[in-house]
């Protein structure tokens, strides 16, 4: 079970860490901008602000010692175990499962709510690893083809999951892949005629008898389109059957295969005999899980599918995914041809599992053949490959609505049953219609005969291989094609720079003649540079003119792509080669990759002993140049590390270590934040020359629990930033590489944080701008350079724990840290707080409420005090959590209007010193109303959920009411508040509304509660718009049950109230208005309590 520990980071930045049981050590932000929840495959829990940067890292039991390095580049956050870094440089861990942008999606977040889902791959049969696998999770799916198991391990047990799956910082023996469960979504009268369907109809040719599965959101087999045709059905998502109640999948089932019936045949699919199979694989939003799709497939393949539709897609990525293995495998050993979406994200977006080598992949063009703005183009990730393969008609296409689903409410039904929408989703299924068509003319024909007749028969247009790969299909043509081209398009792969002294590579292209008489085909190409101009003569040649396929039989051409030829313009260059005879045209993709100005680069790494270091990483990360966006991280078993790197700058973020598992053997941590490659080189990371960082506070008692160093570089417009979270800096070693940075551009800070006793730390920063990073640091904190605050921790109720955490910021930082650590409230705390160098610290209280089901603290209330510098050798004095608890209203907090939106952003439980935070609720309403009408009600307490609401002016009243459980808070129980104003569009199209509210000063103990009976006199303090001189009038009642209230004299800006008795509350009700004539309503019950 994963333990109480817990370390945060600073919101924006990207730090690692380990902590001690027992304590939490936290970043910027705080406990109270955790929104979502994130944990790794390690076990280790990852807590995310509502802008999905990390502000948290809980340990996992037993793995307190283990380093963490965050890498932030390139709008991804990795948050990266020592002991995986090596899985993931191997290829055998999905990086996914460590990329907190990608976990904190919120289609992968829904997915894994209840667990985490995997994919594990094994190398043979792995008796042994099968076993531990599904010991450590619920086995969710067996996935033979793939040998291959889907898992869910609850989150306290992920840690281990990772045990089943490693040895040490290696896989385990018989496991060959751990990927993420990811989720796919769904790729959203005159296109079945556009491709020809109609004349392959007229030859006979209309699907009948040809399986098509269709694996997507289902499909509604009631409507009379569908009727007929769906014979076999089964649901692999999460949603509870196997209708369709998005819309998606019935609407691309009968593009493929729908009568026509209800609209009199005008909307017929392009293969109307053929037999859909329902595998409905998304769920009713769209999404899909990963395992969810294999299953599909597999029973695809079962069911005797000839050809699977996949109109879905997510990101792809260099190495081979699961989904694509998946279609790899079943293509080649069953024969079935996967027609699948490209994608909808435009250029250069290929999605997966369209990015397959096997799969048909399919763009989207319009009725006149006009490519698709939306529709994903190539060149493939990793390779440049030719991706898409054929174009289809994806553009305001009318097929079947599935009654009442998602997209048939939001986009409506024109004409009734029919829905009108665009996407590669709605061009895959008239490929997968046309398959249909040529295998039931060719039965014996496979995945292979039916790619390369629809490919090769294609109709050109005006567009690159990369675009439209050979063209829109043309069915027509299609079912009168003997010969195709096998492959259905050549990739030369990457030709290395320089090319001065490149070789002339020559592929065969093959044609194969599937009919019954010789054909003589007449050869021409034509070819395209990367900037879409024609390509120099003879960079593309062909070796003949012409060329006999003999009757069932093969010939060949060499096909030769000259390199040389390319002059200064690399990248990638395409050409087309063209064969026609016997009335028949083939045409055929080619294409290579001219590497742009590269060199190769050796990173080698030498231990504290002088040998070849057997535990490192070594990550390069481009950002300028050829090199911007490059991310390079390798392993190599002897210690030296190649990498091919296009010309640029790169940042350099190394390290070595005695033992990933054990931080205490050892960190050298080496860096070079500007690496110019220019040239070929070799790097060597010594750790030798790396030296000791060593801080010390004025306690020889006190114990370092947290340690983060950090630095950032920036680079134009982008900010890199790298570092650790250890425990102490104790064995932790640091070395900077190659030249100083340009002023302004660097920055390098050292946290630390010790605690003395129960009730006593020290929390220390230092750092700032540099010019280079520091080769070992020393710092000896003096007592006379350190601040003291005395910390009063209120508690809400009884029994509870809580803990105050301090954030340093030093100026020009973008990042904090802090450890807090629980002690039973009420009580004190003493914190030490280093003091020079411009550092202000944020303080931050948060009141526990136990563990969770996963062994993790549950915050309940927090409150902060926003960053103030403190004064070296002076003491101070800061209470949290007490009485009274209300609304705050500042220049930070209130409620505003943006455009036609009307929301709240106001802390409703603000305590006494009016610390901004929030607190658990048992219930919430807030309703706003125009012009007595009743606009929309929610349950957000004032959290920043909108209204919408029309332009013109109107009177509005906004209404919420919240209410806490008595084991969160005997006090402020309740809290009502009403507001009234006008408003109207802004023509800055922003503006903050008038409200107002009443802060009741009074003096309580730690527990919130006053003597019982006394009479007592305190401030109240109007806040919002009616403070200062716009104040008209003020009412302010009082009541000991909570229901009558009388009115109290308000003098001089202070009410005189009798103490409630013993236990027993005091409730307050304020009336406020401004002189505009806004008015404000606020009701506290149980202010607090008397003893």
């Amino acid at each position: 079970m994963a333990t109480a520990a817990a370390v945060a980071l600073a919101a924006g930045m990207t730090s690692p860490a380990s902590a001690k049981p027992a304590q939490q050590v936290q970043a910027a932000g705080s406990s109270l901008t955790v929104k979502h929840h994130v944990t790794l495959i390690t076990g280790d829990r990852v807590d995310l602000d509502a802008k999905g940067r990390v502000v948290g890292l809980r340990r996992a039991k037993g793995r307190e010692n283990i380093p963490v390095q965050v890498r932030k580049a390139h709008g991804h956050t990795l948050v990266v175990p020592a002991d995986a870094a090596r899985l993931v440089a191997s290829g055998k861990l999905d990086q996914r499962l460590l990329d907190i942008t990608e976990l904190n999606k919120a289609a992968i977040r829904k997915a894994q709510k209840n667990g985490l889902k995997v994919i594990v791959g094994y190398s043979g049969a792995a008796a042994a690893a099968r076993t531990d696998v599904r010991d450590a999770g619920t086995l969710r799916r067996s996935l033979k083809a793939l040998n291959a198991d889907a898992v869910q391990t609850p989150v306290k047990d992920t840690a281990e999951l990772w045990n089943a799956v490693t040895n040490g910082d290696r896989a385990a023996s018989g496991i060959a892949h751990v990927w993420l469960d990811g989720v796919r979504k769904a790729a959203l009268d005159k296109s079945v005629p556009q491709i020809g369907a109609p004349v392959a109809w007229a030859a006979g040719y209309t699907g009948k008898g040809v399986k098509v599965a269709v694996l997507d959101t289902g499909v509604d087999a009631t409507h009379p389109d569908l009727k007929a045709q769906v014979i076999a059905s089964k649901n692999f998502s999460t949603a509870a059957d196997a209708t369709d109640h998005f819309g998606h999948g019935t609407h691309v089932a009968s593009i493929v295969a729908g009568t026509g019936a209800k609209s009199g045949g005008k909307y017929k699919g392009v293969a109307p005999d053929a037999q859909i199979l329902n595998g409905k694989v998304l769920d009713d939003s769209g999404s899909g899980e990963d395992s969810g799709i294999l299953a599909g497939m597999e029973w695809a393949a079962e069911q005797g599918a000839s050809v699977v539709n996949l109109s879905l897609g997510g990101q792809d990525t260099p190495e081979i995914d699961p989904l694509e293995a998946e279609v790899n495998k079943l293509s080649s050993e069953k024969g079935i041809l996967f027609a699948i979406a490209a994608g909808n994200a435009g250029p250069q977006s290929i999605g997966s599992p369209g990015s397959a080598d096997a799969a048909l992949t399919v763009g989207a063009v319009d009725k006149k053949d006009k490519l698709a703005d939306f529709s994903s183009t190539g060149p493939r990730v990793g390779d440049g490959a030719i991706k898409p393969d054929v174009t289809a008609p994806g553009v305001d296409i009318t097929a079947a609505a599935a009654k009442g689903s998602v997209i048939d409410q939001e986009v409506g039904e024109k004409p009734e049953g029919y829905l009108t929408i665009s996407g590669t989703s709605m061009a895959t299924p008239h490929v997968a219609g046309a398959a249909a068509i040529l295998k039931q003319e060719h039965p014996d024909w496979g995945y292979a005969e039916l790619k390369g007749a629809l490919t090769g028969s294609a109709k050109g247009g005006k567009y690159t291989p990369f675009q439209q790969g050979s063209g829109r299909i043309a069915v027509d043509k299609a079912i009168t094609q003997s010969v195709i081209a096998d492959p259905v398009s050549v990739s030369f792969g990457v030709q290395q720079w320089p090319h001065t002294d490149d070789k002339p590579v020559t592929k065969q292209l093959t044609y194969r003649n599937l009919g019954d008489k010789d054909v003589t085909l007449k050869l021409s190409s034509t070819a395209t540079d990367p900037k879409g101009h024609a390509a120099p003569a003879g960079f593309f040649k062909l070796a003949a003119t012409s060329v006999t396929v003999p009757a069932h039989g093969k010939a060949a051409v060499g096909f030769t792509v000259d390199t040389r030829l390319g002059g200064t313009l690399d990248g990638a260059y395409s050409s087309y080669v063209t064969a026609t005879g016997d009335g028949q045209t083939v045409r055929t993709a080619a294409a290579v990759q001219r590497e742009v100005e590269s060199y190769d680069v050796a990173l080698k790494f030498i231990g504290r002993d002088g040998k070849p270091a057997p535990y490192y990483n070594a990550g390069l990360t481009g950002v300028a140049g050829l090199a911007n966006g490059q991310q390079l991280n390798r392993y190599d078993k002897s210690g030296t590390v190649k990498v091919r790197a296009p010309k640029g700058t790169y940042i350099l973020n190394a390290a070595v270590f005695g033992d990933p598992q054990d931080a205490s053997k050892g960190i050298d941590s080496i860096a070079q934040p500007k690496l110019t490659v220019a040239k070929k080189q070799t790097i060597t990371i010594d750790a030798r020359k790396a030296k000791p960082v060593n801080i010390t506070v004025p306690a020889s008692d006190a114990k370092s629990v947290f340690a983060s160093p950090e630095w950032d570089v920036t680079v134009g417009d982008g900010q890199y930033g790298f570092g650790w979270f250890l425990d102490t800096y104790k064995n932790f070693h640091t070395a900077h590489l190659g030249p100083q940075l340009p002023a302004g551009t660097l920055t390098q800070q050292w946290d630390g944080h010790w605690t003395k006793g129960a009730t006593e730390q020290y929390d220390v920063t230092s750092g700032g701008p540099v010019r280079q990073l520091a080769t070992g640091y020393t710092k000896h904190y003096k007592a006379s350079e350190l601040a003291t605050v005395k910390a009063r921790l209120g508690a809400s109720v009884s029994g509870k724990k809580g803990s105050v955490s301090a954030l340093g910021w030093l100026p020009g930082a973008s990042g904090a840290s802090a450890v807090s650590i629980p002690q039973k409230l009420p009580g004190t705390r003493t914190l030490h707080l280093a003091a020079k160098g411009g550092v202000k610290w944020e303080l931050e209280f948060e009141q526990d409420g136990g563990l969770d089901q996963d062994g993790f603290p549950i915050g309940e209330a927090g409150y902060a005090l926003g960053a103030q510098a403190y004064t070296a050798g002076k003491s101070y004095t800061k209470t949290f959590n007490t009485a009274v608890f209300g609304p705050h209203l500042n220049a930070d907090f209130g409620v505003y209007r943006d455009g036609n939106q009307i929301y709240g952003m106001l802390p409703l439980f603000a305590d006494g010193a009016k610390h901004a935070g929030s607190s658990l609720f048992t219930s919430v309403n807030t309703t706003l109303y125009r012009n007595g009408d009743k606009v929309g009600s929610n349950h957000d307490p004032l959290f920043g959920e909108p209204f919408k609401v029309p332009s013109a002016d109107a009177a509005y009243k906004l209404t919420t009411s919240v209410k806490r459980a008595s084991n969160v808070a005997a006090v402020s129980s309740r809290i009502d508040a009403t507001w009234t104003f006008r408003s109207k569009k802004p023509s800055s199209g922003f503006a903050k509304l008038p409200v107002s509210a009443l802060h009741f000063g009074a003096t309580t103990g730690l527990d919130s509660r006053v003597d019982a009976g006394k009479q007592v006199t305190f401030p109240v303090t109007v806040e919002g718009a009616a403070a200062g001189g716009n104040l008209k009038s003020l009412s302010v009642y009082v009541s000991y049950d909570g229901k009558t209230f009388k009115k109290a004299t308000v003098h001089g800006g202070k009410i005189t109230v009798k103490n409630p008795a013993k236990n027993k509350g005091i409730s307050f009700r304020a009336k406020i208005t401004d002189k505009k004539g806004n008015t404000s309503a606020i009701t506290i019950y149980n202010a607090y309590l008397g003893k």
